[in-house]
């Protein structure tokens, strides 16, 4: 039996938001983006998306990685001005409390001379040593994933069993 043979037995957020998964407003997905720094950039691909773990600086609009590109790139040959994209930040403390914002835009790469502003405008927190030192030496360029829509879940409740019941009124 193949997995397509399989029937779907996904559940709608709304079907789980009574086992205590909720919706995240504006507030909390900006707050979660400005958060972290880390996330999962999909881009169209022939066969199947490619996907890329990335760090990211976020400026309240837009989400902004580096690219250190050797002689063949196969990210930079994938993104176009303005290519259709998709950006997965999330963060997974426990199995009862996690965050997770799927973002849906564009990635462009960034002007040269807007390239000095947009890098005083936001920080990335953590970035792998290895990409420090290979913009050293290789090419790098800055890109800003445009978002066009975004939508954030979370589960921070107790595990089943920890969760009081409501002693019975008399």
């Amino acid at each position: 039996m193949s997995l397509g043979d399989y029937p779907p037995s996904e559940m709608t957020v709304d079907e789980l938001e009574s086992y205590g998964l909720a919706r995240m407003d504006d507030a909390e997905i900006d707050g979660f983006l400005q958060s972290q720094s880390t996330g999962v950039l999909g881009l169209p691909g022939e066969a199947a998306p490619y996907l890329l773990p990335m760090s990211f600086g976020y400026d309240g609009a837009s989400l902004y990685v580096t690219y250190v590109l050797g002689t063949e790139s196969r990210k930079a040959a994938l993104t176009g001005e303005g290519t259709p994209a998709r950006f997965l930040v999330y963060r997974a403390d426990t199995a009862f409390n996690w965050e997770s914002v799927l973002l849906t835009g564009r990635v462009e790469p960034v002007p040269e001379g807007e390239r000095d502003g947009v890098l005083e405008s936001i920080a990335v927190a953590w970035r792998p040593d290895l990409f420090e030192r290979a913009e050293a030496v290789e090419r790098a360029d800055l890109y800003r994933f445009r978002i066009e829509d975004r939508s954030g879940i979370k589960h921070t409740g107790l595990p089943p069993a920890f969760e009081r019941e409501a002693p019975d009124s008399e």
